[in-house]
């Protein structure tokens, strides 16, 4: 419910006005509602008195906002899982119209994804002089994080700053209006108390040392022409703060998106085949996770060759029960990776509570973005699943919401 405050005075005429929104020092918009009265209303005593207008100040509304919160470290695939995660709502992600073409936000029919770099407090310039990353929290605004994702939440906009990645430098803020599904993506999620609290739902993507690795070699060696020694430097000068700063958010994840080197071919650290596991929170509220054939047995399936084609090593799935930083958690592995998209259809007709709308769903969603990077293996899958989850549970805390009111008249 808002929260408003009222105060009265006296008129001679019925009318009901809103004002413009303005905007507070942190950032939010609140609107002003004047109602006026000519009416007179009777106290318990029987008397009568004039009501004049009443200013209401609404500093938040109701709202169906959900709060989603995605963390991993720079180039582990946050852009991707995105785009898959967005596709599932409708509707293509795209910056904020006529606003500033250097805006990290992306907005869709349904969701607006903000990229957290946005609160870092020192530009590129700063953190040289002041000898940080901006992996250290002393480089980020995490009051300003959770004042604003709060003030979204409740249903209020926020005039939200922005980093410049070209530049280095923070330009001015951009109106981020309430959308239906809020997600934040970066560094820090959940690193703070306060806006973890904040989050309907949490992912971490967890990707190796071997793998993030072998994927900024194909990347910035193919693509941007860094040296690998300067590769290598990049990631040894990172790793002190993401190891402090960064990694420990994984336990407090809903789900996790494990990659590793694969298994099946010995000593491999190439990164072009890979182990991937989605590790599953037990007991978090409108979310169940998915499973192989039997829930809660433990699982190992090589799907028959005759129906899922795969060149050497070939593919392997597991399932089972585990714990994960103390939580009861179950986990679904996939190592290889698929030939053909089209023959998915045969290991998602084996996975149960996958949230899908229709037969095949999962399927048709990777088909349609074949071309992203991990469809062929259990990246992709994993977070084509996750994203169908956190509509399942959007329509439940939703309904959820609505239900509510109904339940307290019937009260």
């Amino acid at each position: 419910m808002a929260v408003c405050t009222i105060y009265t005075t006296q008129s001679l005429k019925s009318t009901c006005s809103i004002s413009t929104p303005t905007k507070t020092h942190l950032g939010f918009h609140q609107k002003q509602v004047v109602f006026y009265s000519t009416g007179k209303r009777t106290s318990k005593r029987g008397s009568s008195s004039s009501c004049g207008p009443c200013v209401i100040t609404c500093s938040a509304g109701d709202s169906q906002t959900v709060v989603i919160g995605l963390a991993a470290d720079s180039g582990c695939g946050k852009s991707t899982f995105m785009r898959r995660l967005t596709s599932v709502f409708g509707g293509a992600a795209e910056p904020p119209k006529g606003g500033n073409p250097d805006s990290n936000t992306l907005i869709s029919d349904m969701t607006t994804v903000i990229c957290l770099d946005d609160y870092h407090s020192l530009d590129r310039t700063g953190r040289k002089e002041k000898g940080v990353t901006a992996l250290d929290p002393k480089a980020n605004n995490f009051d300003l994080m959770y004042e604003q994702v709060k003030a979204l939440k409740s249903g209020v906009a926020v005039d939200k700053p922005i980093y410049n990645h070209v530049t280095g430098l923070l330009d001015p803020p951009e109106l981020i209006k309430p959308p239906k599904i809020l997600v934040i993506e970066g560094l820090h999620p959940m690193f703070d108390e306060r806006v973890r609290d904040l989050l309907d739902f949490s992912i971490y993507l967890d990707i190796s040392n071997e793998v993030k690795f072998a994927w900024k070699i194909q990347r910035d060696m193919a693509e941007r022409g860094h040296s690998l020694e300067s590769i290598k430097a990049s990631i040894e000068a990172r790793k002190p703060d993401f190891d402090a700063f960064i990694d420990p958010q994984k336990q407090y994840a809903d789900a996790v998106i494990e990659v590793l080197p694969t298994q099946l071919i010995p000593g491999d650290n190439e990164g072009r085949v890979l182990r991937v596991r989605l590790i599953m929170k037990e007991g978090v509220k409108h979310f169940s996770p998915v499973y192989l054939f039997d829930e809660g047995s433990t699982i190992s399936w090589i799907p028959c060759g005759r129906k899922l084609t795969c060149s050497y090593p070939g593919i392997k799935f597991h399932y089972g029960p585990d714990t994960y930083f103390g939580n009861e958690v179950s986990i679904l592995e996939m190592d290889g990776q698929f030939d053909r998209l089209d023959e998915l259809i045969y290991v998602e007709s084996h996975l149960s509570n996958i949230s899908a709308k229709f037969y095949g769903e999962v399927t048709q969603q990777m088909l349609k973005h074949a071309d992203f990077p991990g469809s062929n293996n259990g990246t992709g899958l994993f977070q084509t699943i996750v994203g169908l989850k956190i509509r399942d549970l959007y329509e439940q805390i939703t309904a959820s919401k609505t239900a509510a009111p109904l339940e307290a008249t019937k009260a």
